[in-house]
């Protein structure tokens, strides 16, 4: 009996596989067919490219110093909310660093008239669900709610920015939470990668934290998480971004109503981090992961600030070199070698800093040869000015990217409080779109000499000892364990 079904369930799914393989031999055809032919010569010319329009911003403060962005767009009947909080990872006490993201974890378990249960009820009840991250500088919350329950969610959400309490029965399940969280995210190589990374570049300076320690995690006490709460949720070193259906007056008479009361206590705010220095060793620093059967490589570099005038120039820089998929990393070491299946670099602009990273997972055989041509991509980019076409195609996507962001009305909040947390006015916005747009070949060739010459480089190499050291000896580059 059993094995009769066993063969009809086989049988089954036999017939439902080959109903479906001409369909995706198919598919395969026309891709490689498209792959091959050549494009038609006769295509139209790009179209006179729209300018990326900032959105309409009313800025607001609050006499308690509460900032105030309120982008109204009237249709769809529903708002995003984000809640930016000066202050995140960078700024946690020394012998309990990362704790920025177990306050995170346990912010909305419970105040001084509501358990955890009853906040996530009332925030569901509003169409929406709450979620808090910490980062380098900030601590954030958002939700997207129905437009008609924003009375209600503003009333839960003021509850918890003035009286979170971090119930110890929820401290004690959120830590251990987040110690197995912790461990699954060590199982990952890029997770190894980008913790050795950014202590490679910072070394002793607090942006060297990316995730608490499991000796932090079991150090942090409920009294330590309201200590750092009481410092940091003051109104006057938070932002409320508003996108949506609303008009302006309504919410701010909202936020008035339900966070005018708030007070910001007399001792002054947590001081901003100073920048890191921006010199680093050009070595290869190994990340023990025995038995691994591929090589994590991270090349990571400092580059220039949100509202640094060269910021756009490198971000067209890196689009060229290896952030976007026609770039020349992807085509290198992806399309043309197969070292590779996804490779590719970005920018990262943090308060005081910033990171330009390379990152590629690469078979342990082609360790060495996958180095050496991500550093001859970053040295050719450094000496040699990109095609008209790179540039253009580099511009466009940038620019596209951005517009598309702005679609979402949850990704423009989050893209608004980056720029309150890096001191920047919601106008940055339309500036990025139209310098981008401005850049040219010769401010792509400064900024690329400036930021992405190959010896700036840290490089992180997350496997197998012996296959890593063997496979850069001929590159001549010193070998370090890392820390």
């Amino acid at each position: 009996m059993i094995s009769t079904i066993l063969r009809r369930v086989l049988s089954a799914r036999i017939a439902k596989t080959l109903a479906v393989l001409p369909i995706t031999l198919l598919f395969c055809s026309i891709v490689y067919a498209q792959k091959e032919a050549p494009m038609p010569k006769d295509l139209p010319a790009y179209g006179a490219e729209k300018p990326l329009q900032a959105p309409s911003v009313k800025l607001e403060k609050l006499d308690n110093g509460l900032s105030l962005w309120l982008v109204s767009e009237p249709g769809f009947p529903k708002i995003a909310l984000s809640i930016a909080v000066r202050g995140g990872m960078a700024a946690d006490p020394a012998n309990r660093p990362g704790i920025s993201e177990l306050l995170a974890k346990t912010i909305d378990q419970g105040t001084r008239t509501r358990n955890a249960k009853q906040i996530a009820q009332e925030i569901q009840a509003t169409g929406g669900d709450l979620t808090a991250n910490a980062d380098k500088d900030s601590i954030s919350l958002s939700t997207v709610i129905l437009s008609s329950k924003l009375d209600a969610a503003l009333t839960t959400l003021a509850d918890i920015l003035q009286n979170a309490s971090f119930p110890d029965a929820e401290v004690t399940l959120a830590k251990r939470n987040l110690t197995d969280s912790l461990e699954q995210r060590e199982a990952e190589p890029s997770f190894l990668a980008e913790r050795a990374r950014d202590k490679v570049l910072f070394g002793d300076h607090p942006y060297h934290v990316t995730a608490p320690s499991k000796e932090s995690i079991a150090a942090s006490t409920p009294a330590d998480l309201r200590e750092i709460f009481t410092q940091r949720f003051r109104p006057d070193q938070v932002m409320l971004i508003a996108v949506g259906d609303f008009q302006n007056e309504k919410m701010l008479q909202l936020v008035k109503n339900s966070l005018g009361g708030w007070k910001a206590p007399a001792s002054p705010p947590v001081v901003a981090q100073t920048p890191p220095a921006t010199q680093v060793e050009h070595a290869v620093f190994v990340v023990l992961r025995p038995g691994s059967v591929q090589t994590t490589l991270e090349l990571g570099t400092f580059g220039p600030l949100r509202g640094d005038a060269d910021y756009e120039a490198s971000q067209v820089a890196n689009a060229i070199y290896g952030g976007s998929f026609s770039s020349r990393l992807t085509s290198n070491i992806r399309e043309d070698k197969g070292y590779t299946y996804s490779p590719y670099s970005y920018l990262s602009p943090f308060q005081k800093s910033a990171e330009i990273i390379s990152h590629a997972d690469v078979r342990n055989e082609v360790t060495g040869p996958s180095l050496n041509e991500i550093q001859y991509e970053l040295n050719r980019l450094a000496t040699t000015s990109p095609t008209d076409d790179e540039l253009s195609k580099a511009k466009h996507y940038l620019v596209g990217r951005e517009a598309l962001r702005m679609q979402d009305r949850a990704s423009l909040a989050l893209r608004l409080a980056t720029l309150w947390i890096s001191g920047l006015a919601p106008d940055q916005i339309g500036i990025y779109g139209r310098k981008v747009a401005e850049t040219t070949a010769a401010d792509v060739n400064t900024a690329a000499r400036k930021y992405f010459a190959a010896y700036r480089t840290a490089i992180i190499a997350v496997g197998e000892e012996k296959v890593i050291r063997d496979a850069v000896a001929p590159l001549g580059i010193p070998v370090r364990m890392a820390q």
